[in-house]
């Protein structure tokens, strides 16, 4: 009934307005619900879900279940405290950059309805490191991450400001999380250096080892990665805890500049995580990508990942899809006699 009423009341109205400016303003209204108990609660009551064969325990954190935010919806932490109350199982913030960033310039974000996805430009806009982390502060009733990336900005070009940018978010965050995404795969940014470029990746991880602490750390991978590349890059993340499988695609057409999430993706993120799961790195890896579905997200389980994230089915189908994709995935488990989601892992 909830995404009847999403589909065809609210989405309609949404879909009349600018995508950006629907999305600022339920940003805005979800910071006021998780301000107040009763709201909270209100809202915890219509879209949670629990049961205890999507709980897992992973690099030491508990997800009650496999459905996360993925980054890019809550870029500056603004939702901290009613995300856990619509029923994810964990959050990734983000991505944050070590100075504040406006981004690219508007419109940068635009639907594509037939396919269900979206074209993205936001060219990493982000109130900046200092001002981001200082509302990670609480008790954290889910686990929660923060995915790092450079400043788009003139002023941060070269390999050592670049680097210095990352770990200043680091820093930032260090002891206000639970663990961490090096974002080396953002599309839509200035400049010509890449970290997914192995060497470069090495020198920035290594920098990151230098200040560590006993968080877990993830490495951010691109769909349009050509396998033999993501095999040194694989290579050179021996000490990283896992991967997430993926960023936006640039290799779909589109009318507008930037990269593609949602339906579009889906088949791209699937493939990368098969293959990153097949190199038997005993990493953790997250699927990322077109999750519209509990089918989906359990197509991508039994291809590898551990755990799953979504934004854009969310704008499609409303809130109540991260509520209906754990209660399919039990039906699933229970139809394939599994008594816990993580046996599922890689049984494709």
């Amino acid at each position: 009934m909830l995404r009847f009423l999403y589909k065809n009341v609210s989405r309609r109205f949404f879909f009349m307005m600018d995508p950006e400016k629907v999305h600022d303003r339920i940003v805005s209204f979800g910071n006021f619900l998780g301000k107040y108990s009763f709201t909270k609660e209100l809202t915890r009551v219509f879209f949670d879900y629990k049961n205890g064969r999507l709980v897992q325990e992973i690099k030491g954190m508990k997800f009650s279940n496999p459905v996360g935010l993925a980054a890019g919806f809550d870029k500056d932490g603004h939702l901290l405290k009613i995300l856990p109350d619509v029923g994810f199982g964990f959050i990734e913030i983000g991505s944050v950059t070590g100075k504040s960033c406006y981004g690219n310039e508007k419109p940068r974000l635009w639907r594509m309805i037939k396919e269900e996805s979206l074209i993205v430009n936001y060219g990493l806009k982000s109130e900046g490191c200092r001002r981001v982390s200082r509302r990670f502060v609480g008790k954290r009733e889910i686990p929660l991450a923060v995915s790092l990336a450079k400043t788009n900005s003139k002023e941060v070009v070269g390999l050592e400001e670049e680097i210095n940018d990352y770990l200043d978010v680091y820093k930032a965050f260090k002891n206000r999380v639970d663990f961490f995404v090096v974002n080396i795969s953002c599309p839509n940014t200035y400049g010509k250096m890449s970290f997914v470029d192995p060497k470069y990746l090495k020198i920035l991880l290594e920098r990151i080892y230098e200040i560590r602490n006993d968080k877990p750390i993830f490495v951010k991978l691109s769909p349009d990665l050509d396998f033999s590349l993501v095999d040194e890059i694989i290579d050179v993340c021996k000490d990283v805890d896992g991967f997430v499988c993926t960023n936006l695609t640039k290799k779909v057409k589109a009318d507008n500049p930037g990269g593609i999430s949602g339906k579009l993706l889906y088949s791209g993120a699937k493939n990368m995580v098969k293959y990153v799961y097949s190199k038997n790195t005993g990493k953790v890896i997250i699927g990322c990508g077109g999750i519209s579905s509990a089918d989906d997200a359990y197509e991508m389980i039994k291809n590898g990942a551990n755990v799953v994230q979504l934004i854009t089915s969310m704008i499609y189908e409303g809130p109540s899809v991260v509520k209906d994709i754990n209660k399919g995935l039990v039906r699933l488990l229970e139809k394939d006699s599994y008594k816990n989601i993580s046996e599922a892992v890689g049984k494709a």
